[in-house]
């Protein structure tokens, strides 16, 4: 539930805890003064270790990509590994075509 800040017609302020459905207040509940609700700054945004939000919307995210780039890497490793394995083979069946043809 929401804090909203009345202002009195004394110039005295409170806050109170309201649903958002409930309508603005017209009487202060504890002197019955008049009182009109006052616009304020809000709660802002909070910011938390490395990204923007203290939910956890990111986290999912940020963990799944890590997840990806690490299979990336793995794979492309042993890719490359597999193909110089391969280019190695290559050339040395090719050098052995060429000797026994000459």
């Amino acid at each position: 539930m929401p804090t909203y800040k009345y202002k009195r017609e004394d110039g005295t302020t409170f806050e109170i805890r309201q649903s958002i459905n409930d309508n603005a207040l017209e009487e202060c509940p504890d002197t019955g003064q008049k009182v009109k609700r006052v616009i304020s700054g809000g709660g802002g945004v909070v910011y938390k270790g490395d990204g923007w939000y203290v939910t956890d919307y990111k986290d999912s995210d940020r963990k799944e990509k890590r997840a990806k780039e690490a299979d990336q890497k793995n794979g492309q490793s042993s890719a490359s590994n597999n193909g110089t394995a391969n280019n190695t083979a290559d050339t040395s069946s090719s050098t052995t075509a060429k000797s026994t043809s000459s």
